[in-house]
């Protein structure tokens, strides 16, 4: 009587493919590419009231300048110009239903103004 040996599993092929989908999994996962440069404060801080100025923008895309109505883009670039030139923070407030690309163009045309001090403001549920 002859005895059969257990048949054995050759592992080789699934460690091969055990390490290709490690490799993979490395190469794919996201890099820290984006670099944002912020100008950080220093020296002690102080608690001195600093004017702002509130942008609220409405759930259909309309602005609010301290509560008025802003009439069209070149008069908000305008007053963005001088709010950039006077120390104090803009504060921008968008309406939880409000498109993002509003916002985002509101916020490119801050950059565009030289607005140093700006908050967006989260939208509360």
């Amino acid at each position: 009587m002859k005895h059969c040996a257990a048949p054995e599993i050759n592992t080789t092929p699934l460690i091969d493919v055990l390490l290709v989908l490690l490799v993979l999994l490395i190469l794919t996962l996201p890099r820290s590419t984006h670099r944002i440069a912020l100008d950080l404060p220093s020296g002690p801080p102080v608690h001195m009231p600093v004017p702002e100025t509130r942008i609220e923008v409405d759930f259909d895309g309309r602005m609010f300048w301290n509560e008025t109505p802003v009439p069209d883009e070149g008069s908000l670039e305008l007053w963005l110009r001088q709010a950039a030139g006077v120390p104090g923070v803009v504060r921008i407030l968008p309406d939880r239903h409000v498109r993002y690309e509003r916002v985002a163009q509101l916020l490119a045309l801050a950059q565009r103004a030289h607005v140093i001090h700006l908050a967006l403001e989260p939208v509360a549920d």
